[in-house]
């Protein structure tokens, strides 16, 4: 990046304390502009404290943090000025239609009656509630409440979103459809800063990835960095005749070493990060009459790289760090 194109969002040594809890542990961050940065880890991981901070809701204990080219502390109203943040509970009013959140938000932010109700109008209709835009929000599923929330935070569109875990309790049909306005949003110019604890939701929204855990980063990348970081892939195979499984392990194991058994009988893997040496082993196993249904060549999945990078699941939380959290009180 150039000094005419600052960073969207620049940390250094980022520290929050609670008692004697470190929520934060000295987080460092660099987000380029216009695209989507996945902030990745298990609950209690130290992601939303770190969102809370750099979106001035949190005053840091130690380091510093650049948000658009403004200081999280000294340039507070700044920075609130060109983000939005949408959390992870619901921040409509529940008492008001979807049409009446859209229209207030957008007068309290300074837009004419006419242009709040026309704004309102065209987000409703570009997240597929102009049906429910005079239902109250309290009468909305959850999938619409996410969507309202997200309206809500681009009735005046924001140089950077701050999202955070915008699909937790949604059904897969109504997280696809969220993951879809965020990729609009990016295309529109808007940068955005991901908190999830999904691992498929980062692997399908985000450019670049930081891996938090205990409060720390402990590993960055592209997607496909942090799974070529972790080793070899793995070849996957699938028989015709489970009853040739037998001879597909002998040839397979001589060829690449170990093999892992699937449940299904017709099926098993072998590590090989190599499309060579997988092509002749496929080749092989039909030399020797192994007849195969399919196969593919995959790279570790992202809850592989988590579990290799923590040593434990994505799935898990520290009690003590989330009921830090909790306390937590604005600065």
């Amino acid at each position: 990046m150039t000094a005419h194109t600052p960073l969207a969002v620049e940390a250094t040594g980022l520290v929050k304390v609670f008692g004697e809890t470190r929520a934060v542990d000295g987080v460092d961050l660099a987000v380029q502009s216009g695209a989507v940065y996945g902030v990745l880890g298990p609950n209690g991981a130290g992601k939303s404290t770190t969102i809370r901070m750099l979106a001035t809701l949190l005053r840091p204990n130690a380091g510093s943090a650049r948000v658009l080219g403004h200081d999280i502390v000294k340039e507070a109203d700044a920075v609130r000025s060109a983000v939005s943040l949408t959390g992870q509970l619901a921040s409509a009013d529940e008492d008001l239609t979807g049409r009446e959140n859209l229209i207030l938000i957008g007068r309290l932010l300074g837009l004419k009656r006419a242009h709040a109700k026309a704004r309102a109008d065209e987000l409703l209709e570009a997240f597929g509630l102009a049906d429910a835009s005079a239902r109250l929000v309290k009468k909305y599923s959850g999938g619409m409440r996410r969507r309202i929330d997200i309206a809500a935070s681009i009735v005046v569109t924001p140089r950077l979103m701050f999202l955070d875990e915008p699909t937790t309790g949604l059904d897969p049909r109504s997280r696809n459809q969220v993951w879809d306005i965020i990729r609009l949003l990016v295309a529109d110019g808007t940068t955005i800063l991901l908190c999830t604890q999904y691992l498929e939701e980062a692997d399908q929204l985000a450019d670049g990835i930081a891996v938090i855990d205990h409060g720390r980063v402990i590993a960055e990348g592209t997607p496909g960095q942090l799974k070529a970081s972790v080793g070899t892939g793995a070849l996957h195979v699938r028989l015709l005749d489970p009853e040739q499984r037998p001879e597909a392990e002998r040839v397979l194991a001589r060829r690449l070493g170990a093999l892992q058994l699937e449940p299904d009988p017709a099926a098993l893997s072998a590590q090989c990060s190599d499309a060579d040496r997988a092509a002749e082993a496929v080749a092989e196993l039909a030399h020797h009459g192994v007849r195969i249904a399919d196969f593919s060549l995959g790279q570790p999945s992202l809850d592989e790289v988590f579990l290799a990078l923590t040593g434990h699941p994505a799935e898990g939380e520290s009690v003590e760090q989330t009921n830090a959290i909790e306390e937590e009180q604005p600065a």
